[in-house]
């Protein structure tokens, strides 16, 4: 998808910023720079931009312009991204009684949940015709891969059989969800096995907690049950 496509390209492009994401490295000019560039990652205007970088001081020009350059493309694909998002919405909002439009409009509800993530769930799985639980997770490649040799079993770890792209995007929605659904039963169930902060233990729980919340949106969209304890935003008012 477009806005997908250009969010990895901006993702992308990030790091190359150095004296932008890590002002720390801007000290080799004898520059503590952190605070001079904090005016400069969320300009209002192209004047903001160029006013901010004319107030650096101790920079060769070289990289003024440099980070000038790369502020300015990060700001083109932020446009970009938001022109997409803004015109996928309308186009849901045109003809929101359609069955995949409505799906994608529930989850919005859900507090964590944006336009971007909603419309890849709903076209990647949730609108598809699915048996049970147990198939929503294998189409997610969110279910274990087990080695049995005689009586000894054990876990190969997750079966990649499934939707790369579901999966990927399901541990990032896995990872908000333990922001913004604090009270939910889902988040406590993760923090009650991740009590010993181990991060080893919380890297395999949150696969486990994509998979319970994959199915628990699924079983949203399909008849209706609110996951327990999560908060939901109004329904828009037609």
């Amino acid at each position: 998808m477009p806005s997908a496509r250009l969010r990895r390209q901006e993702r992308a492009d990030g790091p190359a910023m150095a004296g932008i994401r890590k002002p720390v490295r801007l000290r080799t000019f004898g520059l503590a720079a952190g605070t001079s560039l904090a005016s400069l990652r969320r300009p209002e205007s192209a004047e903001a931009r160029n006013r901010g970088f004319r107030a650096l001081r101790g920079i060769p020009p070289n990289t003024i312009a440099k980070l000038q350059r790369d502020m300015e493309r990060l700001h083109l694909l932020k446009e970009q991204v938001k022109q997409i998002e803004a015109g996928r919405l309308a186009q849901i909002q045109k003809a929101p009684e359609e069955r995949m439009h409505a799906m994608i409009l529930l989850l919005t509800r859900v507090m964590g949940v944006g336009i971007e993530t909603a419309d890849m769930l709903v076209r990647e799985a949730l609108s598809r015709t699915l048996r049970d639980r147990r198939a929503v997770a294998r189409l997610g490649g969110l279910t274990g891969s087990p080695d049995e040799s005689g009586s000894k079993r054990r876990e190969k770890g997750l079966a990649r059989a499934g939707l790369a792209r579901l999966r990927t995007g399901m541990i990032q929605l896995a990872w908000r969800i333990l922001r913004f659904q604090k009270d939910s039963a889902l988040v406590q169930w993760f923090q009650a096995r991740t009590a010993d902060g181990r991060p080893k233990t919380r890297k395999t729980m949150i696969v486990a907690l994509a998979r319970k919340l994959l199915i628990a949106l699924w079983r949203l969209v399909t008849t209706g049950e609110i996951p327990e304890g999560f908060v939901l935003r109004p329904a828009a008012v037609a």
